[in-house]
């Protein structure tokens, strides 16, 4: 079969964009069958597949269960999801900040970390409306605008709870200078400028995010990496380590490991959706 490849972004409309960072449309066929390492992000993510159930572990090579979805949605995580497939994909992904999890899904970002949920559990009726408007919707352009539509009335939806509506500035900000430095930043002077002790700061944010801020940190340096990573032509690993922050390349290669369940080499070699973008 020749390889057909495809995938559009979108930005959501303009009274989301505090909430949800992106859409993108993929359609992925005639590809090798295999594990793609879905890798840790500063942002959550949800997939709504388009044809058959997405097949997905909380883990990579781990022995974590693989499970179906029709839709599902996703926290903060430590490690990288594995997303098996036959070759073909079709869905859309829909990419949220952290702290827009309270306005979309009604609660903080930490009662989803590590975990995968079905989508329909956390929007209900509204999500089963949402995978049935993007499945019948026959252009990308008409599924955006379903999402737009349907994630403004999720938020309009929680808005009505005074609970939900707000996340302590004090944590906003500091997610907002960590992701700005990509993870190249002291904690401990982060917390100082907010007025806060550092551990004060690590509580609150692991209570809204699930994650510590020095985790966080790790994260955004490794997500940095994987940018770099899975450009056309490739920095060497070393260049890698030294751009994004690792004190050197077997920095990188430990937390690597421990991101991906395997060494960038052994990665590289085994991710079979690598320049399909």
């Amino acid at each position: 079969m020749e390889d057909h490849t495809a995938g559009i972004g979108a930005r959501p409309a303009p009274a989301l964009q505090q909430y949800v960072d992106s859409y993108v449309g993929f359609d992925l066929r005639g590809l090798p069958t295999g594990v793609h390492c879905g890798p840790p992000s500063r942002l959550l993510t949800a997939v709504i597949s388009l044809s058959d159930p997405i097949e997905m572990a909380a883990g990579v090579d781990d022995g974590s269960p693989v499970t179906r979805f029709s839709s599902v949605a996703g926290g903060l995580m430590c490690r990288s999801v594995a997303v098996h497939h036959d070759g073909r994909q079709q869905g859309v992904q829909v990419s949220l900040t952290p702290l827009g999890a309270r306005a979309v899904y009604g609660m903080p970002a930490a009662v989803l970390a590590h975990r995968l949920v079905p989508l329909d559990e956390l929007l209900g009726a509204l999500g089963t409306e949402l995978v049935d408007r993007l499945r019948t919707a026959t252009t990308w352009a008409a599924r955006f605008t379903a999402l737009d539509e349907l994630l403004l009335r999720a938020v309009g939806r929680a808005a009505g709870d005074d609970r939900m509506r707000r996340v302590r500035p004090e944590v906003a900000e500091a997610w907002r200078r960590l992701v700005a430095a990509r993870g190249c930043v002291q904690v401990g002077a982060v917390a100082a400028e907010l007025g806060w002790s550092r551990r004060h700061l690590t509580e609150r944010f692991r209570g809204e995010l699930g994650l510590s801020p020095k985790t966080l940190a790790r994260v955004l340096r490794f997500e940095h990496a994987h940018e770099l990573a899975t450009t056309q032509h490739p920095p060497p690993w070393a260049d890698v380590a030294t751009i994004s922050g690792y004190a050197d390349q077997a920095h990188l290669v430990r937390d690597w490991r421990e991101f991906t369940g395997r060494s960038p080499t052994a990665w590289r070699r085994g991710e079979v959706l690598l320049g399909t973008g």
